[in-house]
């Protein structure tokens, strides 16, 4: 009886070391899941610029073929104007 204890208890022991090991060594689970997550985020971010990237090609086709655009673009962000034409400015209070 008391041998069986012991085995039974040894190979507890060593159980209990084996996932300790699994868990913390340099590329244990605890590792593998938080390298997981950083994937996962840069995955995310990746999807993020890929859109933004979209978006922008967009912008930039539009300028290049729609001379409304770039008209819109030029009055607005650059405030410019035609000749003899005249620029109201609205204030809100």
């Amino acid at each position: 009886m008391s041998k069986k204890i012991l085995i039974r208890l040894i190979i507890l022991l060593l159980l209990f070391v084996a996932i300790i090991f699994l868990m913390f060594n340099d590329n244990g689970i605890l590792k593998y899941v938080k390298t997981k997550a950083e994937v996962n985020n840069l995955e995310t971010q990746i999807k993020k610029y890929d859109d933004s990237l979209a978006v922008v090609s967009k912008q930039i086709d539009s300028l290049k073929n729609n001379k409304f655009m770039i008209e819109k673009v030029a009055r607005e962000k650059y405030r410019m104007k035609k000749k003899n034409e005249k620029v109201l400015k609205v204030e809100e209070n």
